[in-house]
């Protein structure tokens, strides 16, 4: 993880530096797997659903990309347990805790969009088109800015 450059007067050993990443990403994906994985089986269970069949073509449509998004953003955000796995006891814990940065944070933009795209079909199906639009280009804003202004400006101040 990026911190790593970051804090060379912390008093710890390579190894117990990525130890301590590799736990501290672990923490993380915890909070965010729970989420994608509720978020990936309610769109799982929507064409189930009466009123599924009234939805018109653009609905379908944002639906099925959602799903494919949501699926993957649950891989990518799930894959670093499995790198790890895979390099379980091959002394590549740096190389382990890289990898599953990098994964987290391609899972965590996937993340953003199935949000935002949820957001736009159920507005869209409950209040309209415009509201479904507007909904789902605010939600995507405010995470946009949560997730990524806010660690900027923050990273930028320290």
């Amino acid at each position: 993880m990026s911190e790593e450059d970051t804090t060379p007067d912390r008093p710890e050993t390579p190894e117990q530096r990525s130890d301590r990443n590799w736990n501290e990403l672990l923490q993380e994906l915890r909070v965010m797997q729970t989420g994608v994985q509720i978020l990936t089986g309610f769109l799982l269970i929507l064409p189930f659903q009466s009123r599924f069949a009234d939805l018109d073509e653009f609905q379908h449509t944002v639906y099925l990309v959602l799903v494919l998004v949501s699926i993957t953003a649950t891989g990518l955000l799930v894959a670093p347990v499995a790198l790890h796995r895979a390099l379980f006891r091959k002394h590549l814990k740096r190389s382990v805790v890289t990898g599953g940065d990098r994964l987290t944070r391609a899972g965590l933009v996937l993340l953003a969009v199935a949000l935002a795209g949820t957001a736009l079909l159920v507005f869209d199906v409950v209040l309209g088109r415009t509201a479904g639009i507007v909904t789902g280009a605010c939600t995507a804003v405010v995470l946009l800015g949560l997730w990524a202004v806010l660690p900027a400006v923050v990273r930028r101040r320290a």
